[in-house]
């Protein structure tokens, strides 16, 4: 009786197997599966193919040692360069955006200052050098030597601690001598000039008198956008690079604070008032709103920008 139900159990298994290979064929031969790149992975997919990642780099990365000299300013300054040649253009940089080519991937390319914070430099290492598969991370084995990779390597953690003010000072000090996007070739004020440009704790609600961006309408009338576009649009603008949003898959590991909730906060970013038009204006240029955001302009359109903001009033829930 015994071998009768373990061969019966075992037929069950083969069965099972079969219908699942057999629906597994099924569902990529009808192209079930949305593989365009405006579309998120559904999160079980997402979930997978980044834990795969996250294992397959620890396990090959094992043999791979970091030199003693990575916090040394002068690697740092080097490996600056190699970044703002190869990586700026995907990764962006404290207070940088990427550059539009980045807004069409997926998976989005990840905010690398808390990734940076969280993985050992011989993990990114190997990331650099040996690149992801279908993520368009490229490797640069062939094009960097393993020094200059290094160089990258010291720059990231070292990009991890930095300010937007302290990033394009960096910047201007290297060869060039020109700031990324972002600055617009200024340098940036310090600190303490910046601050004064805050509003104090008392005005925060008195933000009318700000001067909006050109072409925005002001007013407590201002209309919003498309609620589901603008989710669609929060995927595309690599909003998720930078926030934990409900609906909307990405990074592990966040630059700025979650989402959820953002629709009944009182505040934007803890200075303007929380409305419409407060909104749509901190979205077209963050750092006009408050000069110490880290969050850089996306060069979104108006309507790009209601629409997220109407997305973002749908997040209720804290």
């Amino acid at each position: 009786m015994t071998t009768v139900r373990v061969r019966n159990l075992l037929i069950g298994l083969l069965v099972l197997l079969l219908l699942g290979g057999v629906g597994a064929w099924l569902f990529v031969y009808f192209g079930i599966y949305n593989v365009a790149a405006t579309r998120q992975h559904i999160p079980p997919v997402y979930r997978l193919l980044n834990y795969a990642m996250e294992r397959s780099v620890i396990a090959e990365s094992q043999d791979v040692r970091a030199p003693p000299d990575l916090i040394e300013p002068q690697r740092i300054r080097a490996g600056a360069v190699h970044y703002r040649a190869h990586c700026l253009q995907c990764h962006g940089a404290p207070g940088v955006a990427p550059d539009s080519l980045a807004y069409g991937m997926t998976p989005a390319p990840v905010n690398l200052m808390p990734a940076a914070r969280s993985w050992p430099s011989e993990r990114i290492f190997w990331i650099v050098k040996h690149g992801i598969k279908m993520s368009g991370m490229p490797a640069w084995e062939y094009r960097l030597s393993d020094d200059q990779i290094w160089d990258v390597v010291a720059f990231t953690k070292g990009m991890a601690a930095m300010s937007p003010r302290e990033y394009g000072q960096l910047v201007l000090e290297l060869p060039g001598g020109k700031a990324d996007a972002g600055s617009g070739g200024k340098r940036p004020p310090d600190d303490a000039t910046a601050r004064k440009a805050e509003p104090p704790a008392t005005l925060m609600v008195a933000n009318a008198a700000r001067k909006a961006p050109p072409g925005v309408a002001t007013g407590p009338g201002v209309p919003l956008g498309n609620a589901r576009v603008g989710q669609h649009k929060a995927q595309a603008f690599l909003c998720q690079t930078c926030h934990q949003i409900p609906g909307v898959v990405g990074a592990n590991h966040y630059v700025g604070p979650p989402l959820a909730g953002i629709g009944t906060r009182t505040f934007i970013a803890g200075v303007v008032a929380n409305d419409p038009q407060s909104m749509v204006r901190f979205l077209l240029d963050p750092q006009e709103i408050d000069p110490l955001s880290a969050m850089p302009p996306m060069g979104m359109s108006e309507q790009d920008a209601r629409d997220i903001a109407a997305f973002l009033y749908t997040l209720r829930t804290p």
